[in-house]
């Protein structure tokens, strides 16, 4: 049965807000006061995997915003926008909706993908960029091409190339996005428990996210047999003159660590990366307090 976009607005320290940007309408929930700081989640999940991280940012002096991407949640699901053209575009204008003229962007998995292409794409907003579970796209890339290990790694991306098989599985039952939660922590770590399965997978089957979720990764696929694809890659070859930070799980088992290192090439200026032991590829539920404690520092250390 599916589930109403209003499933997302859980309860807890923070506020929801729908702010309209770039012709859409965007959830977001908001947490604090000082500098701000947008928070991307990745796929298959939604702001709420940021729940820790905003009650230790906002702690910290920080204003804390983690938005539903576009097709995600509680934002709008539009027919179509889902390359990372408009979702830096997304972030930039729901940034000042929210009255700022900059912030520091971090991201996780898609959000990842997304955040790092902000200095380039969006640089008038971008005070600073963390990634957790996602390297560079052009060191993605490569990766995925020429390592076997990740190659098979990234299998998952081919399967959503397909049309509606992919949309069918994840709002049949649960079982698409425990295979994902499961496949890509930890082995025998805490995450996913029962609760975390539920939640993520019921907020899959509110109207037209599960499609839209796939529309995101089918223009990763598709635009590498288009000239949006390597011209985007092109584009993003700068370098980077904003501080980055980079978290990786030693045990993602998504974005492998070993064949996704060399993102500091991009950043001739403050780049740091900083290995999570023992974590897989969601890092924000598998380690909250480690990946907590990394990003106040390094806020700390950039404002």
């Amino acid at each position: 049965m599916p589930v109403d976009a209003a499933f997302v607005e859980i309860d807890g320290p923070w506020q929801h807000r729908y702010v309209a940007a770039n012709g859409a309408r965007f959830h977001v929930a908001e947490l604090g006061e000082g500098p701000l700081v947008l928070l991307l989640h990745g796929f298959p999940q939604f702001w709420y995997a940021w729940r820790h991280q905003m009650v230790a940012l906002a702690d910290a002096g920080f204003r804390v915003a983690a938005m539903d991407l576009r097709g995600y949640g509680g934002s709008d699901k539009p027919p179509r926008g889902y390359d990372t053209y408009m979702a830096t575009l997304d972030a930039a204008s729901v940034i000042r909706a929210l009255g700022e003229t900059g912030a520091t962007v971090i991201g996780q998995g898609l959000g990842g993908w997304i955040a790092w292409s902000m200095p380039v794409l969006r640089p008038d907003v971008t005070a600073a960029v963390a990634s957790l579970s996602m390297p560079h796209p052009r060191v993605m890339r490569r990766a995925s091409w020429f390592d076997r290990r990740q190659r098979a790694a990234s299998g998952w991306i081919v399967s959503l190339q397909k049309p509606f098989g992919p949309e069918r599985e994840m709002t049949r039952s649960h079982d698409y996005v425990e295979s994902l939660l499961r496949g890509w922590s930890a082995k025998d770590g805490p995450f996913p428990s029962a609760e975390d399965v539920a939640r993520y997978g019921d907020a899959m089957r509110i109207p037209f996210v599960a499609h839209s979720a796939a529309e995101h990764y089918r223009w990763l696929g598709r635009s590498q047999l288009r000239p949006d694809g390597p011209f985007f890659m092109r584009r993003i070859r700068h370098p980077i003159r904003v501080p980055v930070l980079e978290l990786h799980g030693a045990a993602d088992r998504c974005v492998l660590i070993g064949p996704t290192r060399g993102s500091g090439r991009y950043v001739p200026g403050d780049y740091r990366f900083v290995t999570i032991p023992e974590a897989g590829h969601f890092l924000t539920e598998e380690a909250p307090d480690a990946v907590s404690t990394e990003l106040v520092a390094w806020l700390k250390s950039i404002h």
